[in-house]
């Protein structure tokens, strides 16, 4: 349902269902159209009353009902939000909203109107498609400031896209940004600088990824966490080099398998030598010590390897610069929000060469 504005502004809306019953919404921000908190249901009867207010001080009501779509039987357009109501993340958390098969390109804009993202202090960011649209991320210009309130809703239920596919629910959540601490992995001096509220917390010797199989480079985050799992390379690797073993204090960084875990076999070759096979290698008791200081969502910041970490190998929202970040946006980016990841920027390196100090 469409009414249109000329030469003034909506005041307010109100939309009430076939008994009267009024429903919760907000206007968006920038006034262009109201939005319900829940999904309309399907073949059901509304009635919507829009108040606007001419430039003149004069105010008129319309008044319009409208009949949603009958639900039907069509592909479905699966997704996914990785984020849970009442976890507390890291500061480089980004909001990640994952699509089953990727949106195509030119429905993009239309599903990024309907993913919503609130945060008090206010700290305004911009969604990043990766080239599949299998994956958005959301992160403002720098890091969330730690205590921050987000609240999250992927309102993709009833929204039908170009290839047939249509969104079936709503997924929402609301989550806390917890203290400041980061990793730095730098390859030239085999360490690790781990550094919490600002001060350095411990240096870590690592033994990274060898040259035939290196560590990725870039901001990386941390995404899950384990104190014991499982690595079975031998599918991955071939019968030569593959390898199961049980690993300790596994903290995920890729989705190609690169993590931070305890290596105690390879705690002569830390702070020396790469011998591992992408994942950062630490002794047993930086491993344990590390995994209970870390939140998911705090950045791991990987410097002087061989090769960089791709686009949606994992959640690499701060793995470009905002200007990169920014471009894949579908819809247009204001101005100030644009020009305001050029000192953001520059603030993250600041403080990646102040921890190398």
């Amino acid at each position: 349902m469409t009414t249109k504005v000329a030469g003034g502004s909506v005041s307010s809306v109100t939309v009430v269902d076939g008994t009267g019953r009024p429903l919760a919404g907000t206007m968006r921000a920038d006034g262009t159209s109201w939005v319900p908190s829940r999904p309309l249901e399907f073949g059901r009867t509304y009635t919507a009353t829009v108040v606007a207010a001419a430039t003149d001080g004069r105010r008129e009501t319309r008044r319009t009902t409208f009949t949603t779509a009958a639900r039907r039987s069509v592909p479905e357009l699966g997704s996914g939000l990785y984020l849970f109501t009442g976890n507390t993340y890291g500061v480089a958390m980004p909001v990640v909203a994952e699509f089953v098969p990727g949106v195509p390109a030119r429905d993009r804009a239309a599903v990024q109107r309907r993913l919503f993202v609130q945060s008090a202090p206010s700290q305004p960011g911009v969604w990043h498609w990766t080239a599949s649209g299998a994956q958005a991320f959301y992160r403002p210009p720098a890091y969330w400031r730690p205590g921050t309130r987000i609240a999250v809703r992927l309102g993709l239920a009833g929204l039908r896209l170009s290839n047939g596919r249509q969104g079936t629910r709503d997924r929402s959540a609301s989550i806390t940004i917890g203290r400041p601490l980061s990793m730095l992995v730098d390859n030239r001096t085999k360490m690790m600088t781990v550094t919490r509220d600002g001060k350095v917390a411990r240096r870590i010797p690592v033994s990274l990824g060898k040259r035939s199989t290196p560590s990725s480079s870039g901001t990386l985050v941390v995404m899950e966490k384990a104190t014991s799992t499982i690595f079975d390379t031998r599918a991955e690797l071939g019968p030569a080099e593959g390898y199961r073993t049980r690993i300790s204090y596994a903290q995920r960084l890729t989705w190609g398998g690169e993590f931070i875990h305890s290596a105690p076999w390879s705690v002569g070759d830390q702070g020396r030598r790469n011998v591992s096979h992408g994942c950062v290698n630490i002794a047993p008791g930086h491993a344990a010590w590390l995994f209970r200081q870390t939140l998911i969502g705090d950045p791991v910041v990987v410097r002087g390897t061989e090769t960089k970490i791709t686009d949606g190998n994992g959640w690499t929202a701060w793995a470009m610069p905002w200007q990169e970040h920014i471009r894949s946006s579908a819809l247009p980016v204001p101005e100030p929000l644009r020009s305001a990841g050029q000192t953001a920027d520059v603030q993250v390196a600041q403080r990646v060469v102040t921890s190398r100090l």
